[in-house]
């Protein structure tokens, strides 16, 4: 049976409280996701003392400070990442993170990390991409706000760096929070698909659980979704997150999706061979008939049950000299027939 991995996204939803983090791990792993995933990046080295805040980010934690002194509070230091690892063991969930400056990619392959996920916002970043592809490890690179070209030109710089291509998986994303209905675009994953040819997943930041849902029975292979424990909680991403019921939610769709898939060979389940007994149909007599008489087909119905000769062998019999005595509605066999 093909897994479908679950990455639940906490991101920066711990608010900076190491607390609120460790109980973010506690509510993917209940929710029976495969990572939890956080942010891992040096203030210093992502965004300049002046960068204006993005505008959902505006909408959702005002103006009072700039995205530097947002993102300073919201910061994981070294011995918190120590701690969520050993967490993320003890829950049995794998830890992932999203590195966003190049000291932070050392910091996780130190920690020991072997998955590296690319943000939408560094999929044009030269020297980011070149450091992830030397690394050799499995790749996962989110594709918001991008053109075709330049997810191929990353994936081209990846590869050359020393990563092979199916270690590589592309996520189609919509860099809006909320994305719009409107604005999802799936059929931009499958396009990924097939002009890329490599695997393909979808990093959601719709509203609910449907859109990633639609995503996998699409062919996605990975899912990404924001996660929080409380959606009023202050935080540029809470409002465009699942709560920890919708996350139980949404895994426990894409399981029953993954044994929904099956094998892909067309034939009856154990189930339905019992049940073509008496859904399916056998050939019956129409009226009484007498040994010796030509059967025509208006001498022929059919009725359940299936346990007798196939309607499909109708033509057949229409021909054939009844050999019995036979009843209105009494079954044929093959031994009542010459």
């Amino acid at each position: 049976m093909q897994h479908i991995i679950i990455i639940a996204e906490a991101g920066v939803n711990h608010n900076g409280d190491l607390n609120m983090a460790l109980l973010l791990v506690e509510a993917a792993a209940a929710a029976g996701a495969d990572y939890v995933k956080f942010q891992t990046f040096r203030t210093e080295n992502l965004v300049s003392a002046n960068a204006k805040k993005a505008e959902y980010q505006l909408t959702n934690t005002g103006n009072a400070d700039s995205q530097f002194a947002m993102l300073k509070k919201l910061e994981l230091s070294l011995d918190d990442h120590h701690a969520l690892i050993a967490h993320c063991k003890q829950c049995n969930i794998q830890f992932l993170s999203t590195a966003f400056d190049l000291e932070s990619i050392d910091m996780l392959e130190n920690l020991g990390v072997t998955l590296f996920k690319i943000p939408s916002g560094e999929i044009t970043n030269l020297p980011y991409l070149k450091k992830i592809g030397a690394l050799k490890k499995q790749v996962f690179i989110s594709t918001g706000m991008c053109v075709m070209s330049e997810i191929a030109d990353a994936m081209q710089v990846i590869e050359q760096a020393g990563t092979l291509k199916e270690n590589i998986t592309v996520l189609h994303c919509t860099t809006d929070y909320p994305t719009a209905m409107a604005d999802v675009n799936l059929n931009a994953m499958l396009t990924i698909q097939q002009e890329l040819s490599v695997a393909i997943g979808y990093s959601d930041h719709t509203l609910g659980i449907e859109v990633p849902i639609a995503a996998v029975a699409m062919g996605a292979v990975i899912i990404e979704k924001h996660f929080t424990l409380d959606r009023t909680l202050p935080g540029p991403d809470h409002k465009a997150s699942l709560e920890p019921d919708e996350l139980i939610a949404l895994v426990k769709a894409i399981r029953h999706i993954e044994q929904a898939f099956g094998d892909g060979k067309k034939q009856p389940t154990a189930t339905e061979k019992q049940n073509m007994l008496v859904a399916r149909k056998s050939i019956h007599v129409s009226k009484d008939m007498k040994q010796n008489v030509v059967i025509s087909e208006n001498d022929l119905t059919m009725k359940r049950p299936g346990d007798g000769i196939s309607p499909m062998q109708m033509e057949t019999l229409v021909g054939k000299r009844m050999k019995n005595d036979l009843k209105k509605d009494d079954k044929v066999r093959w031994e009542d027939v010459e």
